[in-house]
């Protein structure tokens, strides 16, 4: 069962990456660019050009797991390169649920895009 503690580290790749990629992959990429240990127990997180495709990484100790989420219309608000070259970005869990609910991490308001059923 997937579950996180209240201590859930976030890390987003700032950069946007090949969304090909798979396990491996994405698993080198938190080594090389990131610089973090996987075994960290924390979400690595991951988008492409276009903002419309997310990937999760996740490593709960017993296995590595990979979570995606594609949006049917509309991109994910996502943080631009830092002026100081940084490759990552730290969030809170709630800014992570917040991202993936479709709301501008910006400004706090919900995207145009985004209407739930």
């Amino acid at each position: 069962m997937l579950s996180f503690t209240g201590s859930l580290k976030v890390f987003v790749a700032i950069e946007a990456c090949d969304m090909r990629r798979g396990h491996n992959g994405l698993l080198a990429l938190v080594g090389e660019k990131l610089k973090e240990d996987i075994r960290s127990g924390a979400l690595f997180v991951f988008t492409n050009k276009s903002r419309r495709l997310l990937k999760v990484l996740y490593w709960d100790g017993t296995g590595l797991w990979l979570l995606c989420k594609r949006l049917e219309k509309g991109t994910f608000s996502w943080p631009r390169t830092a002026e100081s070259g940084a490759s990552k970005l730290k969030l809170t869990p709630e800014a992570f649920a917040m991202l993936t609910d479709g709301i501008d991490l910006r400004d706090g308001v919900r995207r145009a895009w985004y209407e739930r059923e």
